[in-house]
């Protein structure tokens, strides 16, 4: 039996998220460019969607390029931009002949304009699609994220139109810009590297965290099979005991 089929449908985690990690590293083992691993890497972004689609994952989120990024040397950070071009370009095709809606969360003003005109415009052309959402997280980090929300309740405190009686935690998450995005349930990062670099911190809180030793070059749908089979395996409490969520389930 292979492990896709393996995997139970029926509870399949409805967002996955992917911290993708290792583009470097994978370059250098090999005598190469980082920017060789950057290019690399699309491949697996293909599979990775794919796969999700295939076995009915209502979202994926691919954490792309963070805030931070934008500190890496100039030659890398415009390599990597060129490839986003070209990838949005021609993967548009490919998302609309898998029913796939593409979307796209953080400060995506920071873009160069062409790369914007570009991300929006697949965003139209895709928004029809119904299988699975792909969303790519550019220019992104969850500090800059919560603080802009901080920021838009600030103002309409200011200006009288906040009522403290609604803030809740659903209140808050529909001023971020993953608002009407469902949190993630499974949560992997590839290189073997154990941290959450600073993505979707408020959105994560119960999300099932899967570390793997694999570079995201190397990154495959066996690999995200192997990822949701753990998940199924974990039992996810959310604060109760065993016997209760036992008790609601029988």
């Amino acid at each position: 039996m292979s492990l896709k089929d393996k995997i139970d449908k029926a509870h399949l985690p409805k967002h996955v998220a992917i911290i993708m990690d290792g583009n470097g590293r994978w370059a250098k083992m090999r005598g190469k460019s980082r920017i060789a691993g950057h290019k690399n890497g699309v491949t697996s972004v293909r599979e990775s969607a794919e796969a999700a689609a295939e076995l009915g994952v209502n979202y994926l989120t691919l954490y792309a390029f963070s805030t931070e990024n934008w500190s890496r040397p100039k030659y890398e950070i415009d390599a990597l931009m060129h490839l986003l071009l070209k990838t949005i370009s021609t993967e548009t095709r490919t998302l609309n002949k898998n029913n796939i809606r593409l979307a796209a969360i953080g400060n995506l003003d920071l873009l160069p304009r062409n790369i914007h005109n570009s991300l929006v415009r697949a965003i139209e052309d895709t928004s029809g699609n119904t299988r699975m959402t792909l969303v790519l997280a550019l220019s992104y980090s969850s500090r800059w994220e919560i603080t802009q929300a901080v920021k838009k309740i600030a103002e309409e405190s200011r200006q009288g139109t906040l009522d403290p009686g609604l803030i809740s935690p659903s209140w808050f998450s529909s001023y971020l810009t993953t608002s009407g995005i469902p949190d993630p349930e499974l949560l992997i990062r590839t290189s073997g590297e154990q941290r959450i670099s600073n993505f979707m911190l408020w959105q994560i809180a119960y999300t099932e965290l899967y570390f793997t030793g694999v570079l995201w070059p190397d990154f495959r749908k066996e690999d995200l099979y192997e990822a949701i089979l753990d998940y199924q395996q974990r039992e996810r409490r959310f604060g109760k005991i065993s016997e209760q969520l036992n008790a609601n389930n029988s």
